[in-house]
């Protein structure tokens, strides 16, 4: 079965978001293949890739890698056996899944060994798979991330699963690399419109149902002029989930390690200390203390969430609450989600509040994952409010209440 560019880009991701040395495995591709084409164009220098080919196919890769360079050559080793391959810290499919269950579970513990402690399995997976139960089973287990590829026919589900414990990792608090050394992850979810412009899948998902509306009501009633509402809707709508282009988006390195960048759009609301357990220790001991950073969004404002620091996602976890204005203070007790990160300077919480138009939280991150500085995480639609905890005593605002900020490039406090 062909795989998209698409599909091929998320199976990829966790491979070319490092800057490396990193060690990557492809499984079962073939010259041309887009999942080879896509780890190719991620190999640096000092990286190493292993290719597992079909034994008629590994000639011609060989002979297609020497045409390459001898610098490809150099950092690529084809074999025609999976048995034959080292262990790597990415493990990538090159095919999408689709036999049944039992080859499948025994496909996966072949690979499992595969996977050095610590690192990432990436598949695609059609949404009819035979083995879909088994997947969600070593999705509820294992799983960092998922994506839904409709870029690809037939649509694909991208899987990440990170196989192995903290105290086995070689190097990071979990993964083979920590966080602060990734570049923020490709999301599916965000649909290019222009170069700097791009909307969130929610945004297109809305806009295509008003539109598809205003075709249904101008059908039934050719004469009514009733399809202009959904009509003149749909493009505000779309606009509500613009997701632009940030300074966090560039694959560089963080020139300023000891910034903490704002989680939203917004207005700042408040600066407080407070006094909350939910969370855990603040700062690695018992301590419970955090400067929070309040925002407050308007439905006119870019409501894309970012992580406002590099870390791994120690806890995800909501809370029922009240629907208060995001402007009232009575909306610190609001329904919201909240993403607790291990960092290397403490805990950093964000919270997504609700307001009082339409409730819906979107939190696409996982226990597990880890979040790059700027990085997408989620969204809430319409009026909210997002809050920010720092361990109390470990770093100081930059900002005041009042200030506009802009999500992943304002500095809301700086590490002490």
């Amino acid at each position: 079965m062909p795989i998209s560019k698409a599909a091929a880009r998320g199976i990829t991701d966790e491979f070319s978001r490092r800057r490396g040395p990193k060690s990557g495995l492809v499984v079962g591709a073939a010259w041309g293949n887009p999942v080879l084409t896509a780890a190719l164009e991620a190999l640096m220098p000092s990286d190493g890739l292993t290719v597992v080919a079909e034994p008629a196919a590994a000639e011609d890769l060989r002979a297609a890698l020497e045409a390459e360079g001898s610098w490809t050559a150099g950092n690529v080793t084809v074999v025609s056996d999976l048995a034959a391959a080292e262990p790597a810290e990415q493990v990538m499919l090159a095919a999408p899944v689709t036999v049944e269950a039992e080859a499948f579970i025994a496909d996966i513990e072949t690979l499992r060994k595969k996977v050095l402690p610590g690192g990432v399995l990436s598949f695609g997976a059609t949404l009819t798979a035979p083995a879909r139960e088994e997947i969600a089973e070593l999705v509820a287990e294992y799983g960092i991330g998922t994506e839904l590829i409709v870029r690809s026919f037939p649509p694909l589900r991208i899987h990440r699963l990170r196989i192995g414990s903290a105290a086995e990792g070689p190097t990071g608090p979990r993964g083979i690399a920590p966080a602060e050394e990734l570049a923020p992850a490709w999301r599916a979810s965000s649909v290019p419109v222009t170069p700097a412009l791009h909307v969130d899948s929610n945004g297109i998902i809305i806009g295509g149902m008003l539109f598809g509306a205003a075709w249904l009501t101008k059908k039934v009633r050719p004469k009514s002029r009733a399809w202009l509402i959904p009509a003149a809707a749909a493009i505000p709508a779309a606009a509500f989930f613009r997701d632009p282009q940030r300074e966090a988006d560039l694959r560089g390195e963080d020139d300023e390690p000891e910034a903490v960048t704002a989680a939203s759009d917004g207005r700042i609301a408040a600066i407080e200390t407070v006094f909350d357990e939910r969370f855990g220790a603040a700062t690695g001991t018992a301590g419970s203390e955090w400067l929070r950073i309040s925002a407050h969004l308007s439905v006119t404002d870019v409501h894309i969430n970012r992580a406002p620091a590099a870390g791994e996602v120690a806890d995800v976890f909501a809370e029922k609450g009240g629907y208060a204005p995001a402007t009232n203070p009575k909306s610190e007790h609001n329904a919201a989600c909240f993403t607790v990160l291990d960092t290397p300077r403490g805990r950093v919480v964000i919270a997504q509040r609700t307001g009082v138009v339409a409730r819906r939280i979107v939190n696409r991150t996982k226990v597990g994952a880890a979040l790059a500085k700027g990085e997408r995480f989620g969204l809430i639609r319409f009026g909210s409010r997002t809050d920010v905890y720092l361990p109390a005593g470990a770093a100081e605002a930059e900002v005041a209440p009042g200030e506009p900020i802009r999500g992943g490039e304002t500095i809301l406090a700086r590490w002490i």
